[in-house]
């Protein structure tokens, strides 16, 4: 496929802001992190020479840009029942069950939430996030159950894209964590970043990080656990997870960043709530049960 060459000269005003910010203004249909990736991959260079995301630019500087085709898409649709909340023609809303992976991936082939929304949609998501997570907005992980917005058009990929970055968008979750936390209500401020010991993981570092801010309340104690709504002011990867672990009460069931529990697999964490404005202008908010094996674990923990 024949890519698309894009030619910018920076402006006076363009002097001295970053080449991602920059280009997120000047090409407003890509992501910023399909603009990221572009750049680490050399299809954007500066005055012919190939830079970081973080270049400086300079007044009359020459920017191109190889942006390829959308590739055709491999992921199959597969008739896979999902819960849709709320849908209309530019998005929707569904419950993710625990256990679901949200995209193919390594090792995950097939099987997932988009290879299910593929299907239920017909294939009209939207394509900013390329081939593999079609109308994929934000993420939850594999044994967090809850709330997902998804994107079928462009246009409203980019709306509810912005609202995640300019940290507007309502993110409500329930856990169980070990322990108690003290005070019982407050809020969590604590850069999170990739662990240099192993990079699968994520922890409250200095290092090569970004803010990260989790507000939280007690709902319920029981005898060496809590039940705790959080709520997310930011929304770095495994955020509650990491935080939770931070404070020494790490969530029920995370093997990552705690240990087992009989009769779960993975961790006890449910994206109860969430709440965005709508590309038409509406504030939408959502609400859900909490699931089966939850509602479970507290039976057990009440008893």
């Amino acid at each position: 496929m024949q890519a698309e060459h894009i030619e910018l000269y920076a402006s006076d005003e363009a002097a001295g802001i970053r080449l991602d910010k920059w280009l997120s203004a000047q090409l407003p249909e890509l992501s910023r992190s399909r603009i990221e990736s572009l750049v680490s991959e050399g299809a954007v260079l500066i005055n012919g020479s190939s830079v970081s995301k973080s270049t400086k630019l300079k007044q009359g500087d020459l920017i191109t840009a190889d942006i390829p085709e959308p590739q055709q898409l491999e992921v199959t649709a597969q008739d896979i029942p999902i819960e849709i909340v709320y849908e209309d023609d530019e998005l929707l809303v569904v419950n993710k069950p625990k256990g679901m992976v949200v995209h193919p991936a390594a090792g995950n082939p097939d099987g997932t939430l988009v290879n299910a929304l593929l299907y239920h949609c017909d294939g009209r998501l939207s394509s900013i996030n390329g081939v593999i997570r079609p109308g994929i907005v934000h993420r939850i992980d594999k044994y967090t159950s809850g709330l997902l917005m998804v994107a079928k058009t462009d246009a409203a990929h980019r709306c509810l894209a912005e609202q995640i970055k300019e940290h507007s968008f309502t993110r409500e979750y329930m856990a169980v964590v070990c322990g108690a936390f003290s005070p019982e209500n407050g809020r969590i401020d604590a850069p999170i970043g990739r662990s240099k010991y192993d990079r699968k993981k994520m922890c409250v570092t200095e290092l090569n990080s970004k803010p990260a801010a989790t507000n939280y309340e007690t709902v319920e104690r029981f005898r060496g656990y809590s039940l705790v709504r959080f709520r997310l002011e930011t929304g770095r990867t495994h955020q509650i997870r990491v935080h939770s672990a931070y404070k020494g009460h790490p969530v029920l069931g995370d093997d990552v960043y705690g240990k087992a529990y009989k009769g779960i697999e993975g961790q006890c964490l449910h994206a109860k709530k969430i709440g965005f404005v709508h590309p038409d202008g509406r504030y939408m908010e959502f609400d859900s049960e909490l699931p089966d094996y939850f509602e479970k674990i507290l039976e057990e923990l009440r008893k």
